[in-house]
């Protein structure tokens, strides 16, 4: 791959995960930007795209973290299998802490129950585009890519996570899974040779 796709794959991502987190952020936050003028619209409007342009910073991170995290992962193994245990052990375990620690801290006499959704709709997101990664490249890509959706997602979302609001666990994710998944789905189409 060449400086000028790097290029391109950093532009295109924070272009698109801004725009989709300050739609997002925008129309959670409407209520907030409507009513006291234009300028507070505007404002308002690139508020919410610097800030998902931060979030989409931290989504670019954790890609080239993860890209140099399979690749010391794949060398300490030795094969693809044992690594690929490992990624769904770590898989398991992260949708577990994501349910039971979000209980223990935010619970309030109230079943765990609700505490399921948000992850299981992440890990249903997860294997949906690893599975589309899987068919576009090859079946041996469909581990790391929902290791990489689902683990490293949630690892860039734990700040909004711990907040535990619902505007921000919905404004922050938008970023993050845009991001995510166009690098994700773009990185193949880069380095494939003509």
């Amino acid at each position: 791959m060449n400086s000028r796709k790097v290029v391109f794959i950093f532009w295109s991502t924070l272009l698109l995960g801004s725009i989709s987190g300050g739609i997002v952020g925008l129309f959670l936050n409407l209520d907030q930007f409507i009513g006291d003028g234009t300028a507070n619209f505007v404002l308002g409007l690139l508020w919410m795209l610097g800030i998902s342009a931060a979030f989409t910073m931290v989504a670019q991170m954790g890609f080239f973290a993860y890209l140099f995290l399979h690749r010391f992962g794949l060398g300490l193994s030795r094969t693809h299998t044992l690594w690929n245990r490992i990624q769904w052990v770590l898989i398991v375990f992260v949708y577990f802490d994501l349910v039971y620690f979000r209980y223990i801290a935010f619970a309030e006499g109230e079943s765990c129950w609700g505490y399921f959704i948000l992850p299981t709709l992440l890990l249903i997101y997860a294997v949906l585009i690893a599975s589309i990664k899987a068919k576009e490249t090859n079946k041996g890509a469909f581990v790391p890519a929902l290791f990489f959706m689902f683990v490293i997602t949630t690892i860039e979302w734990i700040p909004a996570i711990t907040a535990n609001e619902t505007h921000w666990l919905i404004f922050y994710i938008t970023p993050l899974l845009v991001a995510n998944t166009w690098q994700l789905l773009l990185l193949h189409r880069l380095i494939e040779k003509p």
